[in-house]
């Protein structure tokens, strides 16, 4: 995959983040909480919802039922995992990042 190809938005990017740190607890209000408690960070359910829609069209993640669940009424819970490529794409994003971080002059860097 090349780098110029990533379409990937800053929410989208966060939402696959979290999602690779559930590994497989990854469901759309665990997501939403980690979301809050890793950046302090406020978001909606229903954008966690849009974010985890759209990954999983552009073949980053990949979603399953699980079992169902009295706590739910019997409904059960969506899950997502990333896929190879949404890891392809967070590694490509990571090397861009640092890429640029590392050609930030360091006398700008010191005057903070």
């Amino acid at each position: 995959m090349e780098e110029e190809k990533v379409q990937l938005g800053e929410f989208e990017e966060l939402v696959l983040l979290i999602t690779a740190i559930l590994h497989e607890n990854a469901y759309g209000v665990k997501v939403l909480d980690e979301i809050a408690s890793q950046t302090g960070r406020k978001a909606n359910i229903s954008g966690v919802h849009t974010a985890l829609d759209r990954l999983e069209k552009k073949g980053y993640l990949e979603s399953y039922l699980g079992g169902a669940t009295a706590e739910r009424g019997g409904r059960r819970k969506r899950f997502f995992k990333v896929t190879n490529l949404g890891i392809q794409v967070l590694e490509i994003n990571h090397r861009v990042r640092n890429t640029l971080f590392s050609q930030i002059p360091e006398a700008l860097l010191q005057n903070k």
